[in-house]
């Protein structure tokens, strides 16, 4: 059985150069969920460093705060996206979602009727 030809789109927002796309979504996404962000580039297999040089520059290029830390102590510290970062999120999850079904109907129109391909 031949596989079915598709395609792969990813999107970044860019300025200086690219500073929020999927890594970061997923990032905000797993503090939101585990409270930490030392938690959340665990799970992502990633080093604590590496977020946090990944939130900062998200942070400057946007110039405000995607996520809140406190301090470990009597409350244990942690991490918490801010209002401005859920609302930078969920836009870019709903624009994501309007390009891949606009990209879709495309490809479908431009790929795969030209090549006699399967229209599903």
């Amino acid at each position: 059985m031949e596989k079915e030809m598709t395609y792969t789109l990813t999107l970044r927002l860019v300025k200086e150069g690219i500073f929020f796309g999927p890594g970061v979504v997923r990032l905000l996404e797993l503090v939101e969920k585990k409270g930490s962000l030392n938690s959340a580039a665990r799970e992502m297999h990633m080093s604590y460093n590496k977020a946090w040089r990944i939130m900062q520059n998200a942070e400057k290029e946007l110039g405000f705060p995607l996520i809140l830390s406190s301090a470990g102590g009597a409350d244990g510290g942690g991490s918490k996206v801010t209002d401005e970062g859920k609302r930078l999120k969920e836009s870019y999850l709903a624009f994501q979602e309007k390009v891949y079904e606009v990209t879709e109907e495309y490809f479908k129109e431009v790929f795969l009727k030209s090549l006699g391909g399967d229209e599903k």
